[in-house]
């Protein structure tokens, strides 16, 4: 496995340090977790020219670049303050699930982890209650 551009990484770690202050999270305690997700997110820029999330699969990943759902910081983590990562958490090294809606993964996994930080981050959060609405299913948020 070859390793990132110089530049690609110094570009992801500013870009990382810089949304884990923005979002109200911290970079996940364990560094090895931390430098892994880094080290893919840079090698993503280098191959595709934008830090894909590298904790997915993609068949296509040109296709999914483009659709841009999983760049980071991915849509989960602006809408629902969740990265399955773990690169963005609590200080405590958990991820924030709180905002997830019953029934997701990470809520089935971890539980409800509350957020320490509820007045930072969720860039998208108005986007949470229209995820929930499709046609056979109505919305479950609370409506005012």
């Amino acid at each position: 496995m070859s390793e990132p551009k110089k530049e690609s990484l110094d570009k992801m770690w500013k870009f990382v340090k810089g949304f884990a202050e923005k979002s109200g999270t911290t970079m996940h305690p364990n560094s090895a977790v931390t430098e892994a997700v880094v080290n893919g997110l840079a090698m993503h820029v280098d191959e595709l020219g934008k830090p894909l999330c590298p904790c997915n699969f993609y068949k296509d990943k040109q296709a999914e670049a483009r659709l841009r759902r999983w760049i980071c910081a991915c849509d989960e983590m602006q809408i629902y303050k969740y990265c399955h990562c773990l690169l963005f958490v609590r200080e405590d090294g958990m991820p924030i699930t709180e905002y997830l809606p019953e029934g997701h993964e990470g809520r089935e996994v971890y539980g409800v982890i509350t957020d320490p930080t509820p007045g930072k981050g969720r860039a998208l959060k108005h986007k949470a209650a229209l995820l929930l609405t499709t046609p056979d299913k109505p919305s479950s948020a609370p409506t005012s």
